[in-house]
């Protein structure tokens, strides 16, 4: 069992999570430098008998703005989705789509091989692939009382 860093509002982002899939994803207060906001990329973690698999959905974001980095049983996937450049003659009336700045963080089982792990970009979706292994379960340790 790990010891896992205590973030007040991660218990009000998971109830907010489960209410649908705007609550918890909203935008965070700080504006971007270029007018956007910094934003979370919604994610899918399936497990399967030999991986885990991480899919990343990352619109107009180039695998070269992403990094996928493991460290200390944490997978983390960072970039940035740039705003796009205004074109003359054009007027926007609505903008949804938010850019700047992402981070998500994966703490994962104790059975992953972070020497097989592979990351793929593919139609707007980042897939990292983790490999399992198999794992010793510690067995009960008797203590002797003094």
């Amino acid at each position: 069992m790990r010891l896992k860093r205590w973030e007040p509002f991660r218990e009000m982002d998971d109830l907010l999570k489960g209410f649908g899939p705007m609550f918890g994803r909203l935008p965070t207060i700080a504006p971007y430098a270029e007018g956007g906001y910094e934003f979370m990329p919604l994610a899918d973690v399936i497990e399967r008998e030999k991986e885990y698999l991480i899919k990343v959905d990352l619109p107009e974001v180039r695998k070269e703005d992403v990094k996928v980095l493991f460290d200390a049983g944490v997978l983390t996937i960072k970039g940035e989705r740039k705003v796009e450049k205004e074109v003359k003659g054009e007027t926007v009336h609505r903008t949804e789509r938010f850019y700047g700045t992402f981070e998500r963080s994966f703490e994962l089982p104790d059975d992953v091989d972070p020497k097989g792990i592979h990351a793929e970009s593919k139609d707007g979706v980042l897939m990292v692939s983790l490999p399992r292994v198999a794992v010793k379960k510690p067995q009960p340790l008797a203590i002797t009382i003094q």
